[in-house]
């Protein structure tokens, strides 16, 4: 008797949980849409600001903003092999 109330119980649940999951969809499907929305329309404001504080270009003009690092490669690494296919 304890395993077919368990079997019902879980049954039970998994289509209450299918009901909710088709009332509640939309409704959370809306919520993330709209602050997914709100976060990228900040982003954008925040590069437009930032895009209109800065000083305007002469077309051509080129600036580099950050100089990457230069790595010293190191010759020791291996030999170089040449292979050779085989048919």
């Amino acid at each position: 008797m304890g395993l077919l109330r368990t079997i019902f119980i879980i049954v039970l649940v998994w289509y209450l949980f299918k009901v909710l999951g088709r009332i509640f969809a939309p409704i959370l499907m809306r919520f993330a849409a709209k602050k997914a929305e709100q976060r990228f329309g900040d982003q954008f404001e925040q590069f437009r600001n930032q895009q209109q504080r800065t000083e305007p270009k002469k077309e051509g003009e080129v600036t580099i903003d950050k100089i990457p690092n230069r790595k010293a490669s190191n010759k020791d690494v291996g030999d170089y092999v040449d292979f050779e296919e085989i048919d």
